[in-house]
């Protein structure tokens, strides 16, 4: 094949002359999954952009741009060893982690790191070893080696409960053939268009019975004239509840009535689980599980019976949907189920695909990581649309034109206002649930003119790109428009459009969930919006804090003023 060549000539700065040379040849690639369907690319770059010293960054501002590679003076390739890193023992580094309270301020620590030591960098924490970055290039060129069975890390300890327990894994916790079989089953029932359809009604239901709840809410306990009253209230318990209940529809195909006057304590008790289990999770990723086990330690022992409770409240709704897939092809399903969608599990089990063990591995898995993934991003858009009314306005005016025009159709009405998705991946672009997302390349790669290993850990850090004057004009302001298909002009660098979005992960690999997610957050902000005007006392930025997941140290207040 023909390699083509191209050389540009960058700015004058800093009284020197980068000079980007980039060499991409073409290469055929045997695996199914392309890249934006095209022939992966190998690039290989070097810039003359002054030096390293010690295999010691400039940091930051000998980095500007999203393509900024850095070399030795001699140009060569550097050396996985000489990559920026942040101290080579990693229990070390873990005793600071603890003292420093770092793992909750993880997003923070990385962003910093980032400052410090530039583009990339080594860190090692206990028994964890990767290589982060943030620059949406690099991304790219980690995704393009992913392979036909991507790797991310695995949450041991999840992995350790499921084998003391003799439990069977979902796809979260697999690897290889056997994810990627189970992987394209769960597909078919959560990520295709044809089940989406099926279930947007189920979540839009129960977006609207939340507002209802909400309204009575307003009405009872609001200030202001009958019809115009408005409550100033931390919505967080509400949206969790919303979180589970929307789940359990789409996900049981029944409703578990978290609206009533008095929820049960059994869906209260699930989400503390939940809470309880994302709690426990980063400390332990840093030590031996097995250890923690034997020993008996306090956090072991929380974390597993977080999961044992998880998984009891889903064994009794699995139980129940079973029974009732076995009375409804005892009378002939389709008379009996009206021909109405049953819901995920519903049709896993009529289809018999996988066996019980792994429906019940896989609806567990996508109910525990349903709730807070949802309902914590919820808060941070109620409190950016509180806090940016005129964004709110432009929103609201988009839904309120396509809510008539979609005759009660969920999906039109959400394709005809694009900015609410706009919304949630704005949300998401300042506060991901997850922090970084991980890959092992299946050969060896250059980031930043280093040399990558395969099967190295590399982390793509999502705050710091979220927040980057690198990646994104006015980083720190929300605009949905940012995202649309239209402009570009919200987003920096080469190859503006790619790479920036990866709240949900990429590829074969993406969450599972996020279709279900996805839609469950755009159908209760398009109603909400419908109903009231938001707004929030103070516009001073959240302070954030770093369980599993990035959420709000204090839930914001809201106040919701019915239109």
């Amino acid at each position: 094949m023909r390699p083509t060549g191209r050389i540009s000539f960058w700015t004058v700065r800093s009284m020197y002359i980068r000079v980007t040379v980039c060499v991409r040849t073409q290469a055929t690639c045997g695996s199914t999954h392309l890249l934006c369907g095209v022939a992966q690319q190998r690039a290989f770059c070097m810039m003359a952009a002054g030096t390293l010293a010690q295999g010691k960054s400039e940091g930051r501002k000998g980095a500007e741009g999203t393509g900024v590679r850095k070399r030795g003076v001699d140009g060569r390739v550097r050396s996985f060893e000489e990559i920026p890193h942040t101290g080579r023992s990693g229990w070390i580094n873990l005793v600071k982690f603890w003292r420093e309270d770092r793992f909750r301020q993880l997003h923070k620590h990385t962003e910093r790191t980032f400052d410090a030591l530039g583009p990339i960098y080594r860190e090692h924490v206990g028994t964890q070893s990767s290589v982060n970055i943030m620059l949406p290039l690099d991304i790219a060129e980690l995704f393009r080696s992913e392979g036909l069975h991507p790797r991310r890390m695995t949450l041991q300890p999840w992995a350790t409960h499921r084998e003391t327990r003799q439990l069977s894994k979902g796809v979260f916790l697999k690897n290889g053939e056997e994810w990627r079989a189970d992987r394209l089953l769960l597909n078919k029932e959560v990520m295709m268009s044809a089940p989406v359809r099926r279930f947007l009604p189920l979540l839009d239901v129960v977006a609207k019975d939340f507002c209802q709840m909400l309204q009575a809410r307003v009405e009872r306990e609001g200030k202001g004239e009958e019809g115009k009253r408005s409550l100033t209230m931390d919505p967080s318990p509400d949206l969790f509840r919303f979180a589970l209940e929307a789940s359990c529809h789409v996900i049981y195909g029944e409703r578990i009535g978290l609206f009533s006057s008095s929820p049960s304590l059994e869906s209260q008790k699930f989400i503390w689980a939940v809470e309880r289990m994302l709690a426990t999770t980063p400390p332990l990723l840093y030590l031996p599980p097995r250890l923690m086990l034997l020993v008996g330690a306090p956090l072991w022992t929380q974390h597993a019976s977080a999961w044992d409770h998880i998984f009891s409240h889903a064994e009794a709704r699995i139980q129940k949907g079973y029974q009732r897939l076995s009375s409804s092809q005892a009378r002939g399903s389709e008379a009996a189920a009206g021909g109405q969608y049953t819901g995920v599990l519903g049709q896993l089990m009529e289809k018999g695909q996988l066996s019980l063990d792994l429906i019940k591995a896989n609806i567990t898995e996508l109910m525990a990581g349903g709730v807070d993934t949802t309902a914590v991003p919820l808060q941070f858009a109620l409190f950016e649309l509180g806090r940016n009314p005129e964004v709110q306005e432009r929103v609201r005016k988009q839904v309120r034109t396509s809510w008539p025009q979609a005759g009660g159709d969920p999906q039109r009405a959400l394709q005809g206002a694009p900015l609410l998705k706009g919304t949630i991946k704005e949300v998401l672009r300042l506060y991901p649930v997850g922090t970084t997302v991980q890959r092992y390349p299946i050969k060896d790669i250059v980031l930043q003119n280093y040399h990558i290993p395969a099967g190295t850990m590399v982390q793509a850090c999502l705050y710091p790109l979220g927040r980057s004057a690198e990646v994104f004009q006015e980083p720190h302001r929300f605009d949905p428009g940012r995202w649309g298909s239209s402009r570009e002009d919200g987003q920096k660098g080469e190859g503006a459009g790619g790479f920036r979005s990866l709240a949900f992960g990429f590829g074969a690999r993406q969450c599972v969930g996020r279709r279900i997610a996805e839609n469950e957050m755009q159908l209760l902000l398009m109603h909400i919006l419908l109903n009231f005007h938001l707004s929030v006392s103070s516009s001073e930025d959240l302070k954030t804090t770093c369980t599993l997941i990035l959420q709000p140290e204090t839930p914001p207040r809201i106040t919701f003023r019915k239109l």
